[in-house]
């Protein structure tokens, strides 16, 4: 069985600790814990392991959040992955900071990157890991909101949350979807 796991993000210095980049974040210690790193290949840094018999292969695309999709659709396309064995994890403004949850489908709700990999990837049938960031900014600043750090309460919080969120990654490889939501969700 082939798995992809996409950390979505954007390249560059500016937007390494930012809320946005919470998807790459998490791909990081995912490939920390297996002792994977990571190379630049086509459209995105790239890695892989084995678990449990199964290919997990990883990508952090390199086409900015916008055009995620296009870096989706190469690998997913290279690698021979289907679609319901690809995981993307994705920063959501619509669950509050600390809420997990995966989901088997989805709208793109407003952001870029899943509206990228819907166009791209040909709808919203593919397996996601929603990473709350909340809503905690002033009307018409979310824009600077999502590219900015987490602030200081969040940062102490985040490295427990990023583990259960390898915990969510490796379960989805391992166990499925359904009985990840079922044993790993977060309110």
């Amino acid at each position: 069985m082939n798995y992809l796991i996409v950390g979505l993000g954007n390249i560059g210095k500016e937007y390494e600790d930012t809320r946005h980049n919470i998807g790459f974040m998490v791909a990081d210690e995912v490939a920390r814990q297996a002792g994977a790193t990571w190379s630049l290949l086509k459209l995105a840094y790239y890695t892989e392991f084995k678990q449990r018999g199964r290919n997990v292969y990883m990508i952090k695309p390199t086409t900015y959040m916008n055009l995620s999709g296009k870096a989706v659709n190469y690998w997913m396309q290279q690698l021979k992955v289907p679609i319901q064995n690809v995981l993307v994890i994705v920063d959501d403004l619509a669950i509050p900071f600390g809420s997990l949850r995966i989901k088997p489908k989805g709208s793109a709700a407003g952001h870029n990157g899943l509206r990228s990999i819907e166009a791209s990837c040909g709808g919203q049938h593919y397996p996601r890991l929603r990473f709350g960031i909340g809503d905690n900014y002033p009307k018409g600043r979310q824009v600077d909101y999502v590219l900015g750090p987490f602030d200081s309460d969040e940062q102490k919080e985040l490295p427990a949350l990023i583990d259960h969120a390898v915990k969510m990654v490796n379960s989805f490889v391992n166990i499925g979807i359904e009985l990840t939501m079922t044993n790993l969700n977060t309110k």
